[in-house]
């Protein structure tokens, strides 16, 4: 996905320059529970050159990646208004604090929630839906593809000419 694991970033020194360094960039992985955690984790070695920090949904989740900073937000859909506006602000506030390069996600509310708040802060973003949807996008991946930079789908007969891409299946 990622061929460069090196990001040039601009920072001032203490005289006000303007100079670039050579970092790794930050990734913000993010994902609901079950299936979708399971596909996030299928592909973390294609982060490996990268800062990555993992949002999921469920605190156990946490053992899974114990050198990598994680955070928890709620589990929220679009039947749960309250439960999702807690999600969004919580995920807000992840994306203000952790300033990630690239934000990633294998699915659901929380990442299609993260890939907006991304996108704002000027982040790359790249969408994976789930193998789970066989016959057709999952509501989260039609409504955000067309905003991420990277829009894949798990199936050849659900990938169009302009996104989702079909470049193979996780699972």
């Amino acid at each position: 996905m990622f061929r460069s694991p090196v990001f040039q970033r601009r920072t001032f020194t203490n005289n006000g320059r303007l100079q670039s360094r050579s970092t790794r960039p930050k990734l913000l992985a993010v994902s609901s529970g079950g299936g979708h955690w399971v596909q996030l984790l299928r592909i973390k070695p294609a982060f490996e050159h990268c800062e990555v920090t993992f949002v999921t949904v469920h605190e156990s989740y946490r053992a899974q990646v114990p050198d990598h900073k994680f955070y928890l937000v709620n589990d929220a859909n679009r039947w749960t208004k309250i439960a999702l506006l807690k999600a969004a602000r919580r995920l807000a506030w992840i994306i203000w604090n952790e300033k990630p390069d690239i934000v990633v996600s294998t699915g659901a509310a929380p990442g299609y929630l993260a890939l907006r708040f991304g996108r704002m802060i000027g982040a790359r973003t790249i969408w994976l839906d789930s193998i789970a949807n066989v016959e057709q996008l999952s509501m989260s991946g039609d409504r955000i593809g067309h905003c991420a930079d990277l829009w894949l789908t798990q199936w050849p007969h659900l990938a169009r000419p302009d996104g989702p891409h079909y470049t193979g299946a996780v699972l």
